[in-house]
């Protein structure tokens, strides 16, 4: 079990975010993007792609070394990035399970990855393909799966309309009308098929378990989502645990930390059962919140094109 210390830095409260302007506006970009043609097709056409590694096709993709120098030109153009432990990541097919704290942690990761195995990244559809540039570079890059869910800004303005809040009514209809939650057993199904096939033939999954932005440096939203210690126990990889340290306010040539944890293994089963299941779950708790930092300041000073940085991923 965590320790007191630990125990007081883990955010459990399911609290919604406040409705600002901003957030408004971004649940109506949001489900701009849900009934946009171009967007539901690149979903369509990844995931089937993706669907046929079982049958031995490969997605169309860049050469992980390409894939690596262009992250990472881009990554280190801006800010300064510090990876501790590289060393322990293994260099057969694993499972990365991370804190997530900003859109950014997906192209930080694959910026410093190993380009051996091939890494891919479970991320969320609408924030990967909302604008044409962001749906070219991933062209480009590949390695992205996408999954389709409810922002949690959506339902905040659910609640509130639910609430009273007679503004956003339409808004709260417009979100059940056209938001695919990606909780239905095809879809679901079809994600699991297609993370046990890439680490069947030897790539690598980077996973987020809290299954939601965090919204403070240093802690957990828990408790951890269980599909990334089940898809471990049905492949017989290990779980890397890895702590993102500085991504949740960005500015430039702020120093991003990567802290990587000794890999996890496990007793492979194709049928875990639920005891094996929460005891894995619990060591990677525990691993991650032994790698996050105790007593993290934010920095003071200057900090330029913070409100660039922070909203550009949206």
């Amino acid at each position: 079990m965590t320790s007191n210390h630990q125990q007081e830095s883990i955010i459990q409260s399911e609290t919604l975010p406040p409705l600002t302007t901003a957030s408004i506006k971004r649940v109506q970009e949001g489900i701009a993007a849900a009934s946009d043609r171009a967007v539901r097709s690149i979903i369509e056409e990844t995931l089937n792609e993706l669907e046929a590694i079982n049958q031995g096709h490969q997605q169309p993709k860049a050469k992980p070394w390409l894939r690596r120098l262009v992250m990472r030109s881009l990554i280190h153009s801006f800010f300064r990035v510090r990876v501790e432990h590289f060393e322990r990541i293994p260099q057969e097919p694993a499972i990365l399970a991370a804190n997530h704290l900003h859109h950014i942690d997906p192209l930080l990761l694959l910026a410093e990855l190993p380009t051996l195995p091939y890494y891919y990244i479970l991320g969320d559809a609408r924030t990967l393909y909302n604008k044409w540039w962001k749906r070219l570079v991933l062209r480009f890059a590949g390695g992205v799966i996408p999954l389709e869910r409810v922002w949690k800004e959506e339902l905040a303005v659910i609640a509130a309309a639910k609430s009273g809040r007679q503004d956003l009514v339409d808004l709260a209809t417009a979100i059940e009308q056209t938001v695919t939650t990606g909780e239905d057993i095809h879809t679901l199904r079809q994600i699991n098929r297609i993370v046990v096939a890439i680490l069947t033939h030897g790539d690598g999954m980077v996973l987020f378990p809290e299954g939601r932005l965090g919204t403070t440096e240093a802690n957990l939203h828990l408790p951890l989502k269980r599909g990334t210690v089940i898809y471990a126990l049905r492949t017989g990889v290990a779980i890397v645990p890895l702590a993102l340290i500085g991504t949740h306010n960005l500015y430039l040539k702020k120093e991003l930390t990567i802290r990587v944890g000794e890999p996890l293994r496990f007793s492979q089963t194709t049928r875990p059962k639920r005891q094996e299941v929460e005891t894995a779950l619990d060591a990677l708790q525990n691993a991650m919140l032994t790698l996050l930092p105790k007593d993290y300041q934010e920095p003071t000073g200057t900090k330029l094109f913070r409100h660039l940085f922070n909203h550009m991923l949206w």
